[in-house]
Parts: C-alpha cells; structure tokens; sequence
C-alpha cells in the first residue's frame, strides 16, 4: 500500500531477475525505443546492478512486477565549499508505472537513494527532474 493509504511503501536494492521490469519502466521514462536501443538500455540497466557506484531501487507492485524504480549514482568531483571529499551524488530515472501512481512510490524511491548517498558520505545531491516534479523534490530533498 502507498502513502495515499497511510502505510508505507517498502522500498529494496534490485535484483538480476528484475531486468525485465526495470527495462519496462525505464522505457516508459524514455518514450518509443526501438529493439536495438531496447537492447542497450537492457545491458546498461544490468551493469548498474552490479556498479559499485550506482544503486537502483525498486518498489514492488502489489499484483506483480515492479511499481516504480529509481537510479543513484556517487562520482567524485574536485572539492569546493560545501563539497566535502567531492563526492556527489545524482538521482536520475526515477519512473513510476502509470498504473501506480500517487502512493508515494517517488518520494519512497528518493528517500532510500538519500539515505544511501548518506551512508557514503555525499555531501552534495543532484537531481534533473520535469518541472511539474518539483514540489515533491522539494519536499523530500533537503536544502542546505
């Protein structure tokens, strides 16, 4: 259940075997892919699993499949004020299956990927979204 019913959302670290679900929702992010660029995203999608310096995290579907999934990565960035040690951390492709929205998936998704940039010692967090997301951005990511 979402947060629209009051309970929460769990939120976990994908898996192999959600390949499949996580090529569906990221297409949905990326509009009309061919097979080849299918293919791509597919391989792209399975090294991330693995990278150390990547996360991806994924709501499961109350019926089966997965509701949302969302992508974190660290790079490290010369330091600067503000920027201890450089390391920087990007919230990119948070997608929520259409049929899922308005639970809270998003901002469950947003809030694990904070919780692991915190737990490696990122000090700063980016993040590219539409404009109409804004307001959840805000209200989940805090300023400094």
């Amino acid at each position: 259940m979402g947060q629209g019913t009051g309970s929460s959302t769990a939120v976990r670290q994908a898996v192999e075997y959600d390949l499949v679900e996580l090529v569906r929702l990221q297409a949905l992010r990326s509009g009309d892919l061919d097979g080849n660029e299918l293919d791509a995203l597919a391989v792209a999608l399975w090294e991330q699993l693995t990278a150390d310096d990547v996360r991806v995290l994924v709501v499961d579907a109350e019926d089966e499949g997965l509701a949302a999934c969302g992508i974190g990565a660290i790079d490290r960035r010369p330091p600067r004020p503000g920027v201890r040690g450089g390391w920087t951390g990007h919230v990119i492709a948070v997608v929520t299956d259409p049929d899922h929205r308005r639970h809270g998936h998003r901002r469950t998704v947003v809030g694990g990927l904070l919780a692991w940039f915190r737990d490696h010692d990122v000090s700063r967090v980016e993040l590219r979204a539409p404009v109409e997301n804004a307001p959840l951005h805000r209200a989940v990511i805090p300023s400094r």
